[in-house]
């Protein structure tokens, strides 16, 4: 059980890691771009945005804590008061 680390292996390790950092802060910028110029937010941008599951998403909806649209089927919820909400929630 001795295994050794060269320097090729750290190289390689931090080539990687950083090109998985990349990856997710290219995401990140992706589905915040889609979001700054919206005042209304979908299900599904929430979810992400926010790292929630779709239970807790409808929670909100249900137990009235942020303002919401239903159009065509789909959920929509007003941007400015998911940001409240988690603030105020962080604050406590």
């Amino acid at each position: 059980m001795n295994d050794m680390i060269t320097k090729e292996d750290l190289r390689q390790f931090g080539l990687e890691l950083l090109g998985n950092i990349g990856t997710l802060m290219t995401q990140t910028k992706e589905v915040q771009g889609e979001i700054v110029d919206q005042e209304w937010i979908k299900s599904k941008q929430v979810r992400t945005l926010m790292n929630m599951s779709p239970g807790s998403v409808q929670n909100l909806r249900v137990t009235q804590k942020i303002r919401f649209k239903k159009i065509l089927g789909s959920y929509y919820y007003n941007k400015v008061d998911l940001l409240k909400l988690f603030t105020d929630e962080r604050c406590k």
